[in-house]
């Protein structure tokens, strides 16, 4: 496919963009950076842009997503859009480098086993899942196969395959290198927002404004049972070796504090 190629010298694109694991915080960090008066985040929330994603997108060119999402950013302002799904593909990280080579990108993950179960939980209250968590994670190859057009970003069964963090990050890594990527964790939410604030904004050149996280909230609660605890063992020992990966990609000694 030949890449869309810009027709504006001074074309407006996005300073950041904001990925990560589904059920893992995207909308909350989302929210909380279109509270900041310095920031202008890609409108509306829903359904995402996904340009860099969806082939059908793409084909539109860099001028479409450029006018339809960034052509009323204030002056001065920073700009950014969240696509959770990038994080999930080689071939937006490609694009990505291809249009936006400066671009800076925000990951947030969440413990993969957790993850799993809240993916799990999101299904279920959705209608998607009906078998109990132990064999959905043994047809998850399977349905993974045969996943229905219209759910594949979705993904409603993929409860292992997105915990393989090291797996997805790499290809960023490999284009963008360290220094243009940061990568947060769900768990600081609850206990140290106002520093992931701090984090974030420093790095995507704003003032720090960590009193926001005051009136941001929940965002995407999902409700349910509790995983039997053995399955959610056996889950966490097929992580240990994808752990340990992202662990060496991150160069940090721990992720979580269970590890």
């Amino acid at each position: 496919m030949t890449p869309p190629t810009a027709s504006g010298a001074n074309m407006r694109l996005p300073d950041f963009v904001i990925g990560g694991a589904p059920r893992s915080g995207t909308t909350w960090l989302y929210l909380l950076l279109d509270k900041h008066p310095d920031v202008f985040m890609a409108k509306p929330l829903r359904p995402e842009p996904k340009f860099f994603l969806v082939d059908e997108t793409y084909r539109q060119g860099i001028d479409y997503y450029s006018n339809t999402w960034f052509s009323e950013v204030p002056p001065g302002a920073v700009a950014g859009e969240k696509s959770s799904n990038y994080l999930e593909s080689p071939v937006a990280a490609a694009r990505l480098r291809e249009h936006i080579p400066g671009v800076r990108l925000v990951f947030i993950l969440r413990e993969p086993a957790a993850r799993a179960w809240s993916n799990y939980l999101w299904s279920k209250m959705n209608g998607l899942e009906e078998e109990d968590f132990e064999t959905a994670l043994t047809l998850e190859e399977e349905r993974e196969a045969n996943c229905p057009e219209h759910l594949r970003f979705a993904r409603p069964h993929a409860y292992y395959s997105r915990g393989l963090y090291a797996e997805l990050l790499e290809p960023y890594f490999a284009r963008f290198g360290p220094e243009a990527i940061l990568v947060l964790r769900y768990e600081d939410i609850a206990t140290a927002a106002g520093r992931v604030a701090e984090r974030l904004h420093r790095f995507i050149g704003v003032p720090s404004r960590p009193q926001d996280v005051e009136s941001v909230g929940v965002a995407n609660p999902s409700s349910g049972g509790h995983p039997l605890p053995q399955v959610m063992a056996g889950l966490r020992r097929r992580y240990r070796e994808p752990n340990r990966r992202l662990r060496d990609l991150l160069g940090r000694s721990q992720v979580w504090k269970d590890e």
